[in-house]
């Protein structure tokens, strides 16, 4: 069908050409694909959904103007409703692990009650009740054969483009070696259940200064952990090597 065909063309093409931004995207990749994948298999939600966090973020923990944040733009509703910790002092949504099992729980929500993952997919962007009354008012039970507005009529084809181009980066003019790709850096967690008066002076008793603190765990928001409730808080920190021998 024609209008399949150009939706998927002009993805291609508008994708392909920016190509600053496809080369950071093809860097990133590397880096945060990994961990996402095992989460995606982990919580039986197929592969592919890796690209859904590539079109909502670029794979950077940001910030929509609607307010929606994180690798997974989730809204702080949803965040709330579904388990997240939204507040000024922490907010799970830039924590990458939990954001994402969040973004499953949804999807497959939305494949339960919309009989498809492609449909789960556009349900991302406009509501799974959205889609459920176009599809009804429309008497169709495809995507593809439904009559969209802009954003949404791109989205699933925007996923798609992403994921052709990502799959085979040289076939679309995109040469690189390995080490210019991003890596992600060894690390370990640590629980903590207790609050943290200072970020900073904690961070040093752990080898690391703030910056190095907070560029793993961007959840936490100030200098300080409230932890009021004694929560059990997994912090992200450096692995350190361990001299063997003299």
């Amino acid at each position: 069908e024609s209008d399949l065909y150009e939706r998927m063309d002009k993805e291609l093409l508008v994708n392909t050409y920016w190509q600053s931004n496809m080369l950071l995207l093809i860097k990133r990749s590397s880096k945060y694909f990994p961990q996402i994948e095992k989460i995606l298999e982990e919580e039986g939600v197929p592969e592919d959904f890796k690209y859904l966090a590539v079109i909502e973020s670029g794979l950077e923990n940001v910030r929509s103007p609607a307010g929606a944040k994180g690798f997974w733009q989730i809204m702080r509703s949803t965040g709330k409703e579904m388990g997240l910790e939204v507040n000024s002092n922490v907010d799970e949504r830039y924590n990458i692990e939990l954001s994402t099992r969040v973004a499953c729980k949804y999807l497959k929500k939305a494949k339960e009650k919309l009989g498809s993952w492609t449909l789960a997919a556009a349900s991302y962007n406009s509501g799974i009740s959205g889609i459920s009354r176009l599809l009804k008012k429309q008497q169709v039970d495809s995507y593809y054969d439904l009559l969209l507005n802009s954003e949404t009529k791109r989205y699933v084809f925007r996923i798609l483009a992403v994921k052709e181009i990502l799959s085979r980066p040289e076939e679309y003019g995109f040469l690189f070696e390995e080490k210019d790709l991003y890596k992600a850096a060894p690390v370990t967690t640590i629980k903590v259940d207790t609050a943290i008066t200072n970020i900073a002076s904690f961070a040093k008793t752990m080898g690391m200064n703030y910056k190095q603190m907070k560029i793993c765990n961007p959840w936490l928001l100030q200098n300080h952990l409230n932890n009021k409730s004694r929560k059990l808080y997994e912090i992200t920190i450096p692995e350190i090597k361990t001299k063997v021998g003299p």
